[in-house]
């Protein structure tokens, strides 16, 4: 069974549902799901304040309810918790797919060497925490990661994001290749799936969400 801590935001946790059942339905076979809500609040106050032992020990607690459920496979649908993911790792109740691992994994088998991060303020400015080794990464300047933050924060309130939003991401990853030598953007917060697929997205990149849930789904 997997145990999804959802809201992170509420949306990302919806998209790995909706795509989690797809696969078991192509696969013939049945999901075994459960999900127990996290507050997306909370999540970014020990992220703000780099609280690494509290946000784990948040986690694991959220974990264990999934495994009290009979969760045996915990997936964290975000990548802003993993700021914590060692931490997470030495107390989890539960085996996590650790999303951190599959981006790196992704990333090899497609030969990038410089790419530019779309995810929350936290995951750009520590360039997803440094675990990305052996890959450069173009950095976008200060107004442009607030544009990035703003838009993800919304949508993982919201589930939607403000009018012309995409498209100034879409003019920003242009910008970032041109000017900054990004060879693809990683869609490195799940909640970007919301507005960016494999079919409508202009730009070379890696979706951290699809990634992650093909792996899940190796992993079960």
């Amino acid at each position: 069974m997997i145990g999804l801590v959802g809201g992170l935001g509420v949306g990302a946790a919806v998209q790995y549902y909706r795509e989690l059942s797809a696969a078991h339905e192509a696969a013939k076979r049945r999901l075994e799901l459960a999900i127990v809500h996290a507050q997306m609040s909370r999540v970014f106050e020990y992220a703000s304040t780099d609280d690494r032992a509290g946000l784990a020990q948040y986690l694991a607690g959220i974990l264990l309810q999934l495994k009290a459920s009979g969760a045996t496979v915990g997936v964290v649908p975000a990548l802003t918790p993993h700021l914590a993911i060692d931490e997470l790792l030495a107390i989890t109740p539960i085996p996590l797919v650790n999303v951190i691992e599959v981006v790196q994994k992704a990333l090899a088998g497609r030969g990038l060497k410089r790419v530019a991060l779309f995810g929350t303020r936290f995951v750009v400015e520590s360039d997803m925490f440094g675990r990305l080794p052996g890959v450069a990464i173009a950095r976008p300047r200060g107004d442009e990661i607030a544009l990035i933050h703003d838009t993800y924060s919304q949508l993982a309130r919201t589930g939607a994001a403000a009018p012309g939003a995409r498209e100034r991401l879409i003019e920003l990853a242009n910008t970032l290749a041109t000017r900054d030598g990004a060879e693809a953007i990683v869609l490195a917060g799940t909640d970007l799936s919301l507005i960016f697929d494999d079919s409508n997205t202009p730009f070379p990149h890696l979706d951290c969400a699809s990634a992650h849930i093909q792996a899940i789904m190796q992993a079960v």
